[in-house]
């Protein structure tokens, strides 16, 4: 089983003093069976990884590290997520007052039928009233 992986998650994978244990088993599951993403994912992850860079959370070393360990991983970015922008995607952050952004994850995980693998409080909320199987908590 695939699942949809998001940037909290990933981040929580990232840096070791914010891995848990479910993000330890995402992360497997992961490495066993892949991960979808939306289109915007490698942006927030590049994005995140050099404001640490720029914040002297970590240098340019393990930033580049990182993006290459995350690219050996069996992650599919979903060809469909600018498509769906303008259409479900700001319909879900409507009803459920998310970003945009977050509710791509959403919307992904709904079309696909797959869990939703996230740490962010209010796109766990819009996910179960949505009935999307929640992962990493």
């Amino acid at each position: 089983m695939s699942i949809v992986l998001d940037t909290s998650a990933t981040i929580a994978w990232v840096y070791a003093g914010e891995t848990s244990r479910p993000v330890r088993a995402v992360f497997d599951q992961v490495t066993e069976s892949g991960a979808w993403v939306p289109g915007l994912w490698r942006l927030e992850i590049a994005n995140v990884l050099e404001m640490g860079v720029r914040r002297g959370r970590h240098d340019a070393a393990f930033r580049e590290m990182t993006l290459a360990d995350l690219a050996l991983l069996s992650i599919q970015v979903d060809p469909h997520t600018n498509d769906r922008a303008w259409g479900a995607t700001i319909r879900l952050a409507e009803r459920h007052r998310l970003t945009v952004y977050d509710a791509a994850y959403l919307e992904l995980a709904l079309r696909r039928g797959l869990p939703l693998a996230t740490l962010d409080r209010e796109l766990r909320v819009a996910a179960t009233a949505e009935n999307v199987t929640l992962l990493g908590e």
